[in-house]
Formats: C-alpha cells, sequence, structure tokens
C-alpha cells in the first residue's frame, strides 16, 4: 500500500476530535503563565495517531481560557458520548490527564479522570452548536 494510501486510511479511521482554542484569549499571553506552543505540541505528539487534533481561532469562551473540546468518535457516539467542553486547562497535568482519557477512548468509550470534572463546563447552545454540528 503506497504512502498516500496509509495516511488516507489512518485519517478515515474513527476516532475522537480534540479541538483547542488558540484564538482571542486561548493561547495568548492574555494567559500568562502557560507554555500555549507547548500544549498543543503535546497534544499532537501523545493523540496525534488515535485522535485528529484541531487547532481553531476561537471558541468565543474566553472566560474559559485555555478551552479544549473532546468529541467522542463514532463508537463513542453511538455509545452515548457527547462533546465535553473542558476550560481553564492551564497546566500540563491537565493536559496528560485530557491524553490519558482520550487514548482510553474518550467520550462514550471510556470514564475520564475525576479532576477532569473541575474542568468541564457548559458553552452557550449559540457556541456550542458552531463545533458540534
Amino acid at each position: 500500500m503506497s504512502r498516500r494510501k496509509v495516511q488516507a486510511a489512518d485519517r478515515a479511521a474513527p476516532r475522537c476530535t480534540v479541538t483547542v482554542c488558540r484564538g482571542c484569549c486561548c493561547g495568548t499571553a492574555k494567559i500568562p503563565g502557560v507554555d500555549h506552543a507547548a500544549q498543543l505540541v503535546t497534544l499532537k505528539a501523545e493523540l496525534g495517531s488515535v485522535a485528529q487534533i484541531r487547532g481553531v481561532n476561537c471558541l468565543d469562551a474566553c472566560e474559559q481560557a485555555n478551552v479544549i473540546v473532546v468529541q467522542p468518535s463514532p463508537a463513542g457516539r453511538a455509545a452515548g458520548g457527547r462533546p465535553v467542553w473542558l476550560g481553564l486547562v492551564n497546566d500540563p497535568e491537565a493536559t496528560g490527564d485530557i491524553v490519558t482519557w482520550v487514548r482510553a477512548g474518550g467520550p462514550g468509550l471510556a470514564e475520564p479522570p475525576e479532576i477532569l470534572d473541575l474542568y468541564e463546563f457548559g458553552p452557550s447552545r449559540r457556541v456550542r452548536r458552531g463545533i458540534e454540528d
């Protein structure tokens, strides 16, 4: 199989999507003391083979910066999983907890580490529709 076909097959494999806000406030100096570049590099390095990692401009939830949304895989959605919005993800330990959860299957397939309950929030319907549709 050609390298291009292997890469296409990897992209087509059902997997979680991890959306990382990097816009207005998230990922900028407005949130001091955080190595924003390292956070995104860590997510891509640790999860690139098991999840799609997307950096986006702004999720319009600036009061919760840094925001990460973990969307279930098709199997996770079939099992009842829904997107999970995590805010104030400003330390490497929280990023590591997200990595652990997504590697285990993510929403619908694996229980998140209990500590992530502290980071979970519900965005407005308008904002939620923009990412989840």
